[in-house]
This record gives structure tokens, sequence and C-alpha cells, in this order.
């Protein structure tokens, strides 16, 4: 079966010319800053998430000893996750060319026999089987959140959560193997990027050759450059008609000062227009010296205050600072007898459906001044889609802590 040129676990089998040492080479070098890049960043994600606060934002309760690093999220600077979680989405899909073309290269290692010359060489193979499942399972995954398509067999967050750290595990374990010998090879091969010298990846019987390896690598780039400049203005409103692979490209919708990007309408997520009328909605506050319940009229009485916060999602989209107006989250803690330390806050939403109908903020964020609850936005009424009659808005949160139509809050240690 080796020797069976018709068959891929011959070298016979592959002919491209273009597999070799510095091809190879070369594109693991920039997965391993990219890969490591992205980790970094979605952990940071995890994190902004709060799930050591409350089982309410805790998507993975089981996660043990993974859950070491985390930490109360900051509110400074105020796009923050902004910038964190849109590095992260916008990296990942820039970089799928190059995953894609790094597999290309090194296919025929797969299929290589016999399957282990040793035991060394056998936790190899499986080292390289979860990178490779590990890492086209999180780069689909990732693509179908970004795009809002969720077909996943479970949640996204623990789904993601898990195949990262076996992905990274996998993904380090073959760096420490790899690294040096690719850096080696890459000094070695600087100036004769065609001669491989004893290189398995090399076909004993290669095609004519169609396009250089420098050629194929301008390919890969350009194609990730493309994805890069068709994704990264989903972050910018100046840019955000060239995303046109992300859901919240090309124009913003409606018209007016409310007009800026949502990812759930008042109708999705079940909002009953009778229930946010002015006679029926009413504001539960709850915390050490009882319950207050407040019209939408009587919030309006009390001090208000302004905040210029943007709206960042998960999915890496966000928008440009909007301003916001209403009550201070720390004076509504005052108003139930958390006068001095404002302290956690759960919030619970009209909506009865979703991950996030209801939500957990920590201490740091409810005493920041700019933490509001939004009454109005950009000078009008919050729309019903923006979260009408009020709506949490706390700098440097991910969108899904900012939570709409709102119905109660109860202020207290979590």
């Amino acid at each position: 079966m080796r020797d069976d040129p018709r068959l891929p676990t011959s070298p016979g089998f592959w002919r491209s010319p273009l597999r070799g040492t510095w091809f190879t080479s070369l594109l693991g070098v920039v997965l391993l800053v990219g890969v490591t890049v992205l980790f970094v960043t979605g952990l940071l994600s995890y994190a902004a998430y709060n799930p050591g606060l409350s089982p309410v934002n805790d998507k993975t309760p089981d996660k043990g000893l993974l859950g070491f690093y985390l930490f109360a999220w900051p509110t400074h600077p105020h796009w923050l996750y902004r910038l964190t979680q849109g590095v992260h989405v916008t990296l990942g899909i820039t970089l799928i060319p190059v995953l894609l073309a790094k597999l290309w290269s090194v296919v025929p290692r797969l299929f290589a026999l016999p399957p282990a010359r040793s035991l060394a060489h056998a936790l190899e193979r499986i080292s390289l089987l979860l990178l490779v499942g590990g890492g086209l399972f999180e780069f689909v995954t990732g693509v179908l959140n970004v795009q809002l398509d969720y077909v996943f067999p479970g949640s996204f967050y623990p789904l993601h959560f898990y195949g990262a750290w076996v992905f990274f595990a996998a993904f380090v374990a073959h760096a420490v193997l790899k690294t040096p010998l690719a850096l080696r090879n890459l000094r070695r091969l600087r100036d004769e990027p065609h001669v491989d010298t004893g290189d398995d990846l090399v076909s004993p019987r290669p095609a004519e050759p169609t396009v250089s390896r420098r050629g194929a690598l301008w390919f890969v780039g350009g194609g990730s450059l493309l994805l890069f400049a068709t994704t990264v203005g989903q972050g910018s409103d100046a840019l955000r008609r060239t995303a046109l692979l992300a859901p919240h490209g090309g124009a913003d919708p409606g018209e007016g000062p409310n007009a800026f990007q949502i990812n759930k309408t008042a109708a999705y997520a079940g909002i009953d227009p009778a229930e946010t009328s002015a006679d029926a909605w009413r504001l539960e506050i709850v915390g050490r010296t009882g319950t207050v319940r407040l019209s939408r009229a009587q919030l309006a009485e009390l001090p208000q205050h302004s905040a210029a916060l943007p709206i960042a999602c998960v999915e890496g989209w966000s928008t440009s600072d909007q301003w916001w107006r209403g009550v201070r989250l720390r004076d509504l803690a005052a108003l139930v007898g958390h006068e001095d330390d404002p302290p956690d806050l759960f919030v619970e939403s009209l909506q009865r459906h979703g991950a996030f109908r209801h939500a957990a903020l920590r201490a740091n964020q409810v005493a920041d001044p700019r933490s509001l609850l939004a009454l109005s936005v950009n000078g009008e009424t919050l729309s019903p889609d923006h979260g009408h009659p009020a709506r949490v808005i706390v700098p440097a949160a991910p969108g899904v802590l900012n939570t709409k139509w709102v119905a109660r809050m109860t202020f207290g240690d979590l």
C-alpha cells in the first residue's frame, strides 16, 4: 500500500511541486503568532463575561482549573472589549487561508505509513490529529457564530471554550516540537527557497509546476488580505460598507438617532408592546433596605447623566460611541440601601427566552459613573429595538451584558 502511487499512503500520490520545508515552515511561523493572539484575545473575551461572578453568566460551570486566569473585567478604557474582540474575530477570519494552506502542505504526513514508528512518533501523530481536528472545529464554529448561524449541537460558549483548550494544548505541543526546526529551515533556505534536501514533503515524482512557491504564498496572502478587507469594517462606521462578510455590514439599520446596529429586535425577543407602555411598565429595584418600584416617568425625574459608549458584540461587530443618557447604576443602588460601595448587580429582562435574558455585573462595573440605566440615546428616547423603556449600558462590557428591556434589578453580592 505504501508504494502504490494510486493510494494516498504512497509518497508518489502527492505530486504537487509546491510542497516542501520552506513553504510549510513559513506558514507555520505565521500561524504560531496568529493563533497565539487568537487564544489570548479569546480568553479575554471569556473573562469579559465574568463567569466567576455568578452562575447566571457562567456558561461553563465544569471548567475547573481552566478558569484559573479569570479576573474582574475592567471598565477602562471604555473601548477595551471593542478592541480585543474585534481583533479576535477579524484575525480569525483573516487566518483561514493560511490555515487551509498549512493543512494542504502537510497532508501527505497524515497518511504516512506505518502509523507509528515509535512511542514518541505515536504521541506526535495523536497531537497532530487533535491539532487538525481542534483547529478546524474552532475556526468553523467561530465563523458560524460570527454569521449568526447557531447550528451547534449545544451552546456555542462551552463548545468553543473547551475546543479552544484542546486545540491550543495540541498547538503548544506541536509548536514546541516543530518551531525550532521551522526557524532553522527558514534560515537555511532563505537564499535557496527551492532546495529541499531530505524533505519528506517533496514528491518523489513531482508534476510540472504551474506556479512558484512564492507565487502560492502571494495567493494565500492575497486571500487573507481580501478576507481582512471584507471583515474589518464591521467595527468602524467609516468602513462598515466594506464589511461584506459581516452580518452587520452595509448601511446602518433604519433612520434617526437610534439607527445603529443590533442583534435582536424587540419582536424577535418576544417583547409585548403592552408590557412596555407607560401605564404597565415598572422597574423593580431590590436591595439591602427592600424593594422600590419606579415608573419610567419617575426614573426620568431622578438625576440624569450622560456617557459616550459603544456597543461591542462577541461576533466582532461594534458601533462607534453613542451618546447615552439615564440614571447611574450606583444611584439606583443607593435607593435600596447601598450608598457607599455599590455591590454586584443581577439584571432581569422582559425577554423570556435566550441565554442572556438575565445578566450579572460586578461591583466595579456598577460603581463606574458611566454605567447607566439608559432611557435615551443620541438625544431621543430609546426605540423598542434598542431596549425601550430602559436598558443597561456599561463601559467595556460585551453587548449581551448591556441588558435591554430591563424589568428588575437586584443589588447584592452574587
